[in-house]
């Protein structure tokens, strides 16, 4: 077509001859302008005056405040040697949308985490997750390879766990943590504060693949946790627990404890019990496993109160040691209940007595006392009171007020019924008498020195309750096998009927011993209990006195205490039975 046309057909065409208003081309750019003018005004709002949202979600979405671990105090024995220490620990996550499904590979990773295959596909299903633990703290061989297989997706974390030499030696001493590295039991719980330190921070911003592309701000260093050394000595703590736990095995017993104090320092140098667990291996545990016994469990101690009876007695001056009491006919009634002997004995001496652990001479000296006295002396000693050292779950035991004490209350609680305690309680309170009338505070914690004490009586009067002690343990007590080779030892057996339900049952008891070595001057107490004995022995003498003796000879050795006797013991096969 022709330019002549073209010319015609625009002329010819009402819509293209019509004449634009001006205002309408106006319009359009001023629309144009006071659009770019609200852009800008928005850019510079968001940029500029408020900024503060659009920077907290950039910071929600890549911003990291990453924790920098401190390192957990370790714990020591009181020779230095380890008791629980951490160790590098690496913890194995993923992104689950970005791992690589390599079957072979996976199957791999599967056996390295310890963990059936179809369990870790299942970790692995959800694919909207950008974090999965696959599991936490493995070894480091482990993790070496799991990064070998470099499978895209599948990362670490730099971790720790903890460690405990000891095993279940020392189990319920120590404790555990947790994953988390928080304290659980034992000494781990009670001081976590302390071995947990303060955790530093760092703040960087990661890409969506978790790596750490920059930091951002000031770094935060932590403060690493404390050490803790303890009064246990390790060597002395396994074999304690080794022969504890040969005796429950031996004797088919529920479970057992064993408590070691220094009586001159109030140390604490052992404290196991039975059945016990591996710190690191806590799957499927029970709660007896668990239980720290010595400190948790409480029981009615049998016979061996009447040692402070007999110190009470000898205190007020009401008898010596040689003073005799008429036993016969091994029977004694009071407001219509019969207190008994395991034999009838005739006329006893106050030290015979105790040697003998006859009931009705106890009695009769508890009754000549008024009921405030008993309570008193019972009390200073530290029953009914919760022990002072930084145990969870340490009981206080029950005594009740002497005010409520009937007679025959009063008569029983002269030879331990009527009133509870746990095993670490009655060994502190046998410190009484290792200290020629000192009570010692007991410690968990090294001790420089030795400690003062609190006065109960007479220097004398604890002497002469020792040497009643030690004639238990001689030909014509009830304790022979709690002799040991090459030092003198004294101390009371203890043999009581478990309680079930309201009243007590036939064929339940717990057998105990605790004692002192050496005789003349004392170095350690040694508590044994002996939880429901099965085996055909159940007496205090038979089951827990062993146990005593074992301890008391490898402690001593140990401490590099001197022997005190030069001949072997005369072991009395048939030990006099004690009344209970």
């Amino acid at each position: 077509m022709s330019s002549r046309g073209r010319s015609l057909a625009y002329t010819s065409s009402p819509l293209l001859a019509s004449k634009t208003p001006v205002w309408r081309s106006k319009f359009i750019v001023a629309a144009i302008a006071v659009g770019f003018l609200a852009l800008a005004g928005r850019a510079a709002w968001i940029q500029v005056f408020a900024n503060e949202f659009f920077q907290k979600q950039g910071e929600v979405r890549f911003a990291r405040t990453l924790e920098l671990p401190a390192n957990r105090g370790r714990i020591f024995d009181r020779n230095g040697l380890l008791l629980a220490t951490s160790v590098p620990a690496p913890s194995i996550w993923a992104i689950p949308e970005d791992v690589e499904r390599d079957p072979a590979k996976l199957k791999r990773l599967a056996a390295l985490l310890e963990m059936p295959l179809p369990e870790l596909e299942k970790k692995l299903e959800d694919e909207d997750k950008n974090f999965v633990w696959l599991k936490r703290q493995i070894d480091e061989d482990a993790a070496k390879q799991i990064t070998a297989l470099d499978i895209k997706g599948i990362y670490q974390r730099k971790e720790y766990k903890r460690q405990y030499p000891e095993s279940e030696a020392a189990a319920h001493v120590v404790g555990f943590t947790n994953v988390e590295d928080i304290g659980q039991e034992g000494m781990e719980l009670a001081f976590n504060k302390e071995l947990a330190g303060r955790a530093g921070s760092r703040r960087v911003i990661k890409d969506r693949l978790g790596r750490v592309v920059e930091d951002v701000g000031e770094q935060v260093k932590p403060v690493d946790g404390r050490d803790l050394q303890l009064s246990i000595d390790s060597k002395v703590q396994f074999f304690a627990y080794q022969k504890l736990r040969d005796a429950v095995i031996e004797h088919k017993a529920k479970a057992g404890s064993v408590v070691v104090l220094d009586a001159m320092t109030g140390e604490v140098l052992a404290l196991a019990n039975y059945p016990s667990y591996v710190p690191n291996k806590r799957q499927n545990l029970s709660g007896a496993q668990l239980r720290n016994r010595a400190l948790t469990d409480t029981f009615e101690p049998g016979s061996t109160m009447k040692p402070f009876i007999a110190a009470l007695a000898l205190e007020k001056g009401m008898v010596t040691p040689e003073t005799t009491i008429q036993t016969a006919p091994g029977r004694l009634t009071i407001g219509g209940s019969t207190i008994s002997d395991a034999h009838p004995h005739g006329a006893l001496t106050v030290n015979q007595v105790i040697q003998k652990s006859s009931n009705v001479g106890t009695v009769k000296l508890a009754m000549q006392m008024q009921p405030r006295e008993m309570w008193e002396m019972y009390s200073h000693v530290g029953f009914g009171q919760k022990p002072q050292v930084p145990f969870p779950g340490a009981v206080s035991g029950r005594l009740r007020a002497h005010k409520t004490w009937r007679p025959i209350e009063q008569a029983t609680m002269s030879y331990g019924y009527g009133l509870s305690t746990s095993l670490f309680q009655l060994a502190r309170a046998y410190t009484v008498f290792a200290r020629d009338g000192e009570l010692v505070p007991a410690t968990m914690m090294k001790a420089a020195d030795n400690v003062a004490g609190v006065r109960l009586m007479e220097p004398k009067t604890a002497q002469d309750v020792r040497h009643m002690l030690h004639l238990a343990t001689i030909n014509g007590g009830t304790a022979p096998k709690a002799q040991t080779m090459g030092y003198s030892v004294g101390g009371k057996t203890g043999t009581a009927h478990k309680q079930e339900g309201k009243g007590y049952a036939d064929k339940k008891y717990r057998g105990f011993f605790v004692g002192i070595a050496p005789v003349d001057k004392p170095r350690i107490v040694v508590a044994v209990m002996i939880d429901e004995p099965s085996g055909g022995k159940y007496f205090g003498g038979d089951v827990a006195a062993p146990v005593f003796s074992s301890t008391v000879q490898q402690t001593l050795r140990m401490l590099g205490v001197q022997p005190d006797m030069n001949v072997k013991p005369q072991i009395v096969v048939n030990a006099v039975e004690e009344s209970f």
